[in-house]
């Protein structure tokens, strides 16, 4: 008797646990998203058949799964917040999201989580929204799939692609970014993994770190942003196989570090930038087996930057490899490859014989001005080139790499 009632009980919490499910659409019982929400409960299912939805803010506050069948559009007719989540255990997915409000003070989103943990927001197209995903002060988000268009002209236009706030343990994965202020933007946001993106044609950054430690971003790709993408005021951050490319423009880089420390770059590929690395009041950061091809600078290291470590990477048809504003850098530079190196392997050991000092005095002339820029490839410009290899003592000493590579280091 007790066995068969704890079957019976059993198989009532099993059944209470899948909940029911609810349709929306033209030709369902529900005709709006809203009328189903109000009927919900926690553990519930409600799934949108394919359609217009212009139902002003929509808001979720029970733990439910809201599914998109044939991308139904939800539509904030430039008026409403779209989407906005104050409830734990949500799921988002299969959307069209689009034409949110534009403001300034409340910062609308197309989908905006509001202190909430176990959200994930799956495979939807947020477009022209004023922000893409804004998540505020939550915990264990996955924002995985989404295909995020804005068309802003002016950084005080248009918020960011994915803008996160003071949240921790976040999963932003294989998203398509573009037309945003900032592709991804974090800001006092702990423990979370930017993984497989693609952040392009952004106006500001690709990818804006703030005050963000202990995090990780891997295998992503940022092309073509204003300045590329900013990294500051952070500590324990790792950063591998990460592309950054074609970040053009007067002040323009494909990765800004601003007072970091502790840090790990690995794996990356700066192609094509203005200065693919600028490093200013960063300390203790190990950069290894990195590839600088064909940008104007490959590594701009202030004086205020010290105790890093540039291990191991290849430079490869940079304007300039290193570039500094100051005369005492302390910081070390071993077995990298240098294109530019023309010294000799007598042992065959594949290490050069002797030193290789990547600082031109002609870079160091161009960073304290500027407009000397304009004399490159003059005859004047190759007479400091020949000068300096008969006296290195010309630039700082300590910018020397005692054992530079033959060849290229395969990554």
């Amino acid at each position: 008797m007790v066995k068969k009632a704890f079957i019976l009980i059993f198989c009532f919490l099993t059944f209470l646990s899948f909940g029911s499910t609810f349709h929306v659409g033209r030709n369902q019982k529900y005709k709006t998203i809203k009328s189903a929400l109000h009927l919900v409960e926690d553990g519930d299912k409600v799934i949108v058949h394919g359609g217009i939805y212009k139902e002003g803010n929509i808001i979720i506050t029970k733990s439910i799964t809201l599914e998109g069948r044939n991308r139904p559009v939800i539509d904030g007719a430039r008026k409403f917040e779209v989407l906005s989540i104050k409830a734990n255990d949500v799921t988002i997915q299969g959307f069209k999201i689009q034409h949110s409000s534009y403001a300034t003070l409340d910062d609308p989103g197309g989908i905006k989580v509001y202190e909430s943990y176990n959200v994930k927001i799956l495979n939807n197209h947020l477009y022209d929204n004023f922000f893409g995903i804004y998540i505020q002060n939550c915990r264990r988000v996955l924002i995985k799939g989404n295909r995020i268009i804005a068309f802003g002209k002016e950084e005080q236009e248009i918020g960011n692609g994915i803008h996160c706030w003071k949240s921790d343990s976040l999963q932003i994965i294989a998203n398509d970014i573009s037309g945003n202020r900032d592709g991804i933007y974090f800001e006092f946001v702990t423990h979370s993994v930017v993984w497989r993106n693609i952040s392009h044609d952004n106006i500001r950054y690709g990818l804006h770190f703030m005050f963000s430690h202990d995090d990780s971003y891997f295998t992503n790709i940022f092309k073509s942003n204003g300045a590329g993408v900013a990294v500051m005021f952070t500590k324990r951050v790792t950063m591998m196989n990460n592309t950054f490319e074609k970040n053009w423009g007067d002040a323009a880089y494909g990765l800004l570090l601003k007072e970091l420390t502790d840090c790990y770059m690995s794996g990356n590929k700066y192609i094509e930038n203005t200065s693919a690395v600028f490093m200013d009041g960063s300390s203790r950061i190990i950069m290894r087996r990195n590839e600088f091809k064909a940008n104007g600078w490959g590594l701009k290291i202030q004086a205020n930057c010290t105790d890093n470590k540039i291990e191991g990477n290849n430079f490869i048809g940079n304007t300039f490899d290193i570039s500094t504003n100051g005369n005492l850098t302390l910081n070390s530079f071993d077995a990298n490859y240098w294109d530019k190196y023309e010294g000799y392997d007598l042992n065959k050991d594949q290490i050069g014989d002797t030193p290789y000092h990547p600082l031109s005095l002609y870079s160091v002339i161009v960073e304290v001005n500027p407009p000397a820029m304009l004399l490159y490839r003059s005859f004047m410009v190759t007479l400091l080139d020949k000068s300096e290899k008969l006296i290195p003592s010309l630039t700082p000493e300590n910018f020397v790499d005692n054992r530079p590579l033959i060849h290229l280091i395969d990554l």
